[in-house]
């Protein structure tokens, strides 16, 4: 055989084995979306998320993520709030995969102006509203559909990111508050819309946790943890809500749905 005949026989036998070989690896491996991965919470669970062989696709608004990534990782720019870059984000991830696995919903925002509950503007609510709680609620809606179509008994899980402020009241951020008691909401009607179908749907509410969000307003926490607001003395860290995101993506509470987690140093115990 000429070696030209011999190159290319290879290169056609070869070629499709790769293939199958890729597809397999991307079959033996979780795919999870994540929202808000350029910022602490998110950026901390895709990392923790890569670092256990599972492959991230992020999309957040920030032109990329503030380091690079190590694994099988995929940014994505886009606003939750839009639906056609939740339509791409989902889209995206498909055509890649062929399925998702987990959707971990992050993305979130506080409002511009930290403003008394009777002067708060219809603005400022729609800003928060939009990205907190439609976004969450319509990119879950889209993801739930994806893994209806995944085989198996356990089809997927979603964990969306609520916070204590979904029942701790802040009148100087009320929408935020709303918002997040609105995730807390979608969270319980997901679970109990998808159970049936091995979807696993939980929610963490992060306490205080060291992030740009909570940046503005740290020497105020700073007094209230030093003076005993919290059993655990200390801020919280991403890594801290990354931990709990990866256990309940990683398959290892299937029995578990509906559920909220609070990651915040005891804050939700009610101590006289």
């Amino acid at each position: 055989m000429a070696k030209g005949h011999s190159l290319r026989w290879a290169t056609e036998k070869t070629i499709p084995f790769v293939r199958i070989l890729y597809r397999m690896a991307i079959e033996m491996h979780k795919i999870a979306l994540v929202t808000g991965v350029a910022g602490g919470i998110g950026f901390a669970a895709a990392e923790k998320l890569l670092e256990n062989d599972i492959a991230v696709v992020g999309m957040d608004i920030a032109d990329s993520p503030p380091r690079p990534l190590a694994g099988d990782f995929t940014y994505v720019k886009g606003d939750l709030s839009k639906a056609e870059d939740r339509e791409s984000f989902v889209s995206g991830a498909l055509e890649k995969y062929g399925r998702i696995d987990a959707l971990v919903n992050v993305a979130g925002v506080a409002p511009r102006v930290r403003a008394d509950l009777l002067e708060m503007s219809e603005e400022s609510y729609d800003f928060v509203m939009n990205i907190n709680t439609k976004g969450t609620l319509f990119l879950t809606q889209a993801a739930a559909k994806a893994m209806l179509q995944n085989s198996g008994e356990n089809k997927g899980n979603i964990v969306n990111i609520s916070s204590m402020s979904a029942y701790t009241s802040s009148v100087n951020r009320g929408e935020y508050c709303i918002s997040k008691a609105g995730v807390s909401m979608i969270t319980a009607l997901f679970a109990d819309r998808l159970a049936e179908y091995g979807i696993m749907v939980n929610e963490i509410r992060p306490g205080i946790i060291a992030t740009g969000m909570t940046e503005k307003v740290k020497a105020k926490y700073d007094g209230l943890i030093n003076g005993g607001l919290l059993p655990v003395k200390r801020w919280g860290r991403p890594e801290d809500i990354a931990s709990a995101i990866y256990v309940l993506i990683s398959g290892a509470l299937p029995y578990v749905t509906g559920q909220s987690i609070d990651v915040d140093g005891g804050f939700h115990i009610q101590r006289l």
